[in-house]
Formats: structure tokens, C-alpha cells, sequence
């Protein structure tokens, strides 16, 4: 288990701690200029061609930007079908699927050492010895360790019905205080207990409600209310 020794200095820790939130907040603001740079260009553009490379840039940005946690980018993904209409629908519910399975990725390949030293420059002990005696597991006995410890009521739920909570939670309002989209796909990669495929599933039929009204209606109007 983890010993406090190893933790470090409380000031290299946050120092540390800081520089990681600084580089999501750069990351995420740059793709955020980018997509207004691209909105304005594509609003501008007299040839179609032009106008649909940068939408194309603009797609592209709404996807990286609504893997990032705590980033809104659902609302991007509202402002553009207000902006461009029903008609791109099926692309923008394309790059929301997208985004959030790169966000799934990103998780499921982060090492938990990662983890480990995020949590000790927090100095939070308990978590990191968590950590520590999840790493070895297989998925089973990770699953097991959770719902041991959960409420009865739960264990069903996080156990066979793990897939249609990820999918309640890309759902709920309000989302975003416990991450957001990018940032629920994230943690759900980083437990290791979800498979890429079924999760690709359970994302691309979460996010279907909305696009797939506003394709066949073609009405805006409650989205923009």
C-alpha cells in the first residue's frame, strides 16, 4: 500500500496538479477558438467547397471538444443544428459519438499509474491504495471488489446493467457537475470494465434521441427554446 513517504511535497504536488488542469484548459480553449474561427469562415465563404472543408474543421473540433471532461459540448452540438439546420443532424450526432468514444479510448489506454501519481500529488491515500489493489485485478474480480461495497439495490445495476447506466448518465441534465459526457466516457474507460464495442453501442444509441427527432421533424424550435 501506499506509504506517506512516497507522497510528494505538498507544493510539487499542486505545482504538478496545476499544470495537468492548465493543459486541458489550453487544449480545450484552443479547439473552442478553432471551431468559432471555422463557424465565422463557413458563415463567410462564397464556394461550397470551401464552405464544407471548414465544416468539416468544425465537426471535427465539436468532436474533440465534446470528449474533454467538464467541457459543454453538447451545447455546441445544439448550436450547430440551430445554426445549420436539421439537414446536418446525422453528422453532428456522428461526431458526438465519436467524441465520446475517443474519450472512452482515452480512458481505457490511460495507464493507472497515471492515476496513482494524480492521486498522491492530492495526497489522497485511500484512493491511491485503491488504485493500487485494482491494477492487478482482472475484470471480474474488479467488479466483484466494487459491488461489494455498494448498496444492495446498485449492485444489479453497476453489474449486468452497467451499459444502460452509462447510457442514464450521457442522458441526465445537468451532467456536467459530474463530468460531462467526455468526462463519464472517460472514467467508464479507466475502470476497465466496459467493452470498447458494447460501449460504442451503448453511446451511439444514448445520444440518438435528439438528432434522430430533429432529422425526421425538422423541427428547432423546443431545442432552441
Amino acid at each position: 500500500m501506499t506509504d506517506r513517504n512516497e507522497f510528494p511535497p505538498l507544493a510539487v504536488g499542486l505545482v504538478r496538479l496545476a499544470l495537468r488542469l492548465g493543459l486541458i484548459l489550453v487544449v480545450a480553449f484552443a479547439i473552442h477558438m478553432a471551431s468559432d474561427w471555422a463557424a465565422r469562415k463557413a458563415e463567410a465563404a462564397g464556394s461550397e467547397g470551401m464552405m464544407i472543408g471548414l465544416f468539416s474543421l468544425l465537426l471535427v473540433s465539436y468532436a474533440l471538444l465534446i470528449a474533454v471532461p467538464f467541457m459543454p459540448g453538447i451545447e455546441i452540438g445544439i448550436s450547430l443544428l440551430i445554426m445549420k439546420g436539421a439537414d446536418i443532424a446525422p453528422m453532428v450526432y456522428g461526431a458526438t459519438v465519436i467524441g465520446l468514444t475517443l474519450a472512452f479510448l482515452v480512458g481505457r489506454f490511460t495507464p493507472y499509474r497515471w492515476l496513482h501519481a494524480v492521486l498522491a500529488d492530492l495526497r489522497l491515500r485511500s484512493a491511491c491504495d485503491m488504485v493500487e489493489r485494482l491494477e492487478p485485478m482482472s475484470q471480474q474480480e474488479r467488479l466483484s471488489h466494487l459491488t461489494a461495497r455498494l448498496p444492495r439495490w446498485l449492485v444489479p445495476m453497476v453489474g449486468t446493467g452497467r451499459y444502460l447506466l452509462l447510457a442514464l448518465l450521457l442522458n441526465i441534465p445537468g451532467n456536467a457537475v459530474i463530468g460531462g459526457g467526455g468526462g463519464i466516457a472517460f472514467i467508464a474507460g479507466f475502470s476497465r470494465l466496459f467493452a470498447p464495442t458494447l460501449t460504442t453501442v451503448a453511446i451511439a444509441l444514448a445520444v440518438l434521441p435528439v438528432p434522430l427527432v430533429v432529422w425526421i421533424t425538422g423541427n428547432l424550435d423546443w431545442i432552441a427554446q
